[in-house]
């Protein structure tokens, strides 16, 4: 009996997923356990098992075809059987229903205008684009460059979809510079605008470099065997990260001041359970374990940082949900510890640790990718003394925890070494002022450097 392998949901609020790389070919037989697919959401990769033995009858989607959580990837069972049933034409639901809907429209031609509907046409002929009128719409309503998109409605048509795809890019023009920029035969240029929008100032200031010649430098013979560059194409969990980061640093009003505490008695209480963890039965407290559970408690007197920001509100939350950040080799990904508050040393630490190996390992659901409402970043093994940590909005604070130094203090007027340890906090002005920051700050390492009585609370 022929099985359908389906595209998994990962998450709730995963609603496709890319597939990376096919292990196996259509007409190759598979065994239960076979590693069938790799797939990928924009926040994590997975693999896809055979839960079934047969042969591998069909395969629906190429590597690189964005698919629809649960439709039909491919499908097993003994040669020969009909797999009708499960033929989707190459279309998933959501984009056959969107064709269905925009196929009511009647086709329509601006007179003067690059976009021309018509049915049977591909994207682009003759100079001009064909896309259809919700897509047109769409596409002036928000200021889209359509050139850019990649089509997938009926015969390489601009659909709906595709301009959406482009709007969640941020490749967009300002309403002024619209119409200029897309009479401008090949025009392609980055825009300084809000979001990374071009705006006619970008518009002008291209015009006035084309008059000027750019001086070349002296071309060089290079051997045909070696290349000036490596060029690498970026996975889709790169473009998330950059996306993100540039629209928190152009969004937001980022300050970051820094501190240090003398790190002596969380370093004790480290040796501690080093030597009598495990007949204890805790965890392998970790340093950053401890900062966690102390920024969680703190937070609670601090609520401006345990907060969203949405531009004319804020909400400010009665738990923290606290986002780790962690280094894997896809990039950098913050799962979230919710109610860190009322959790445990011990079961910070764990949870701590198996996010962490999800993460790692691309397994992590993306469901604990979300909802943070304040973020802890540790560079500190790396040895960065301080750094700038960049917020995660719609939160309004960051702490970056830094590497332990030897400094000087005087106490019992004698001159003593100590362990400090540095810490960065980055955070949104629109929503907290510098001495509220601060005033974190202070109590943070206050309850750093009395843990042991801190940790009695």
């Amino acid at each position: 009996m022929a099985t359908p392998v389906i595209m998994p949901r990962q998450g709730q609020t995963v609603e496709s997923c890319i597939i990376t790389k096919w292990h196996k070919k259509k007409g190759e037989a598979v065994k239960v356990g076979d590693l069938l697919f790799s797939y990928e959401t924009d926040k994590a990769a997975f693999d896809e098992e055979a839960k079934v033995e047969g042969t591998l009858l069909e395969v629906f989607f190429d590597e690189g075809d964005d698919v629809p959580v649960l439709a039909t990837v491919c499908v097993i069972g003994e040669e020969g059987e009909d797999i009708s049933e499960f033929m989707p034409g190459r279309k998933d639901a959501s984009t056959a229903k969107e064709v269905a809907a925009e196929s009511q429209e009647q086709p329509t031609t601006e007179s003067g205008s690059e976009i021309e509907v018509k049915s049977g046409d591909v994207a682009q002929q003759d100079g001009r684009v064909k896309i259809s009128p919700r897509a047109r719409n769409l596409a002036e309503r928000s200021g889209v460059d359509y050139r850019e998109a990649v089509p997938t409605g009926p015969y390489g048509r601009i659909i709906e979809r595709d301009i959406r795809q482009l709007i969640e890019k941020g490749q967009l023009v300002t309403h002024a510079a619209r119409d200029e920029y897309l009479r401008a035969e090949g025009m392609r240029i980055g825009g300084t605008g809000i979001g990374g929008r071009v705006t006619t100032a970008d518009l002008h200031s291209m015009k006035r470099e084309a008059h000027y010649e750019v001086p070349q430098p002296p071309v060089q013979e290079a051997k045909a065997e070696e290349a000036d560059f490596e060029e690498v194409e970026l996975s889709n969990i790169r473009k998330v990260i950059a996306r993100a980061m540039h629209q928190s640093l152009a969004n937001t009003a980022q300050l970051t001041i820094h501190t240090s505490f003398d790190a002596t008695e969380i370093l004790a209480f480290r040796k501690k359970v080093k030597e009598q963890g495990e007949r204890l039965g805790l965890a392998n407290i970790t340093l950053n374990d401890i900062i966690l559970y102390v920024v969680s408690r703190t937070l609670l007197n601090h609520k401006a940082l345990n907060a969203h920001f949405l531009d004319d509100r804020m909400l400010l939350f009665n738990h923290v949900h606290l986002g780790v950040a962690v280094d894997t080799e896809r990039g950098l990904m913050v799962p979230t510890v919710y109610n860190a508050d009322t959790k445990s040393l011990d079961e910070i630490s764990r949870e701590v640790k198996e996010l962490v190996e999800a993460c790692r390992k691309g397994s992590i659901n993306p469901d604990y990718l979300k909802g943070g409402t304040f973020t802890v970043t540790n560079l500190g093994s790396l040895g960065v003394e301080a750094f700038t940590p960049i917020l995660n909005p719609p939160q309004t604070g960051i702490l970056g925890v830094n590497t332990i130094v030897q400094r000087v203090k005087e106490m019992d007027s004698k001159i003593v070494i100590y362990p400090a340890m540095g810490l960065s906090l980055t955070f949104d002005h629109r929503a907290v002022d510098g001495a509220p920051a601060a005033r974190f700050l202070q109590e943070l390492k206050a309850n750093l450097e009395n843990f042991s009585i801190f940790l009695a609370k």
